[in-house]
């Protein structure tokens, strides 16, 4: 008998059938998990809520930097700030309340640490001296007042 008789002539018992049918699934969640991408909702619960805190963090910090270099004295603040050691530039930005925003008592998590980074890669002399606040205001301070 040759092998495609053999082939033709077969006949799966229905234990063969159902742990063929086990192997393929247990094969199939195998890949899924490994190479497929496929997570528990555990874990993809795990990314989602680490995500929104990063993207959180990440708009924070975008203000931060904003904030900071609206300042009247944004260029000495951004220099006496890159003049720090870079492990102590997210707590200057913290006590100085750079990352903490309004109904809040505590800063934004993560936010500090990259407004520092974006703020050291600022070239200091690309700033002018005062904001446009702070001359616009000053023609004001000098004018006599009408007595």
């Amino acid at each position: 008998m040759s092998i495609s008789e053999k082939f033709s002539n077969f006949q799966a018992s229905k234990a063969v059938l159902f742990w063929s049918c086990a192997a393929c699934v247990a094969a199939t969640m195998v890949v899924g998990f490994t190479w497929g991408g496929w997570v528990t909702g555990g874990s993809a619960q795990e990314r989602a809520e680490a995500a929104s805190e990063q993207a959180v963090a990440q708009l924070a910090a975008e203000i931060c930097v904003n904030r900071y270099l609206a300042a009247p004295d944004a260029r000495a603040n951004l220099v006496a700030l890159t003049e720090e050691s870079s492990f102590r530039r997210s707590g200057v930005l913290e006590d100085g309340g750079w990352v903490t925003f309004a109904g809040r008592e505590d800063p934004i998590d993560g936010a500090a640490n990259l407004c520092a980074r974006q703020l050291a890669e600022i070239d200091v002399t690309t700033l002018p001296d005062a904001s446009p606040m702070a001359e616009a205001a000053a023609p004001l301070a000098e004018t006599p007042t009408a007595q």
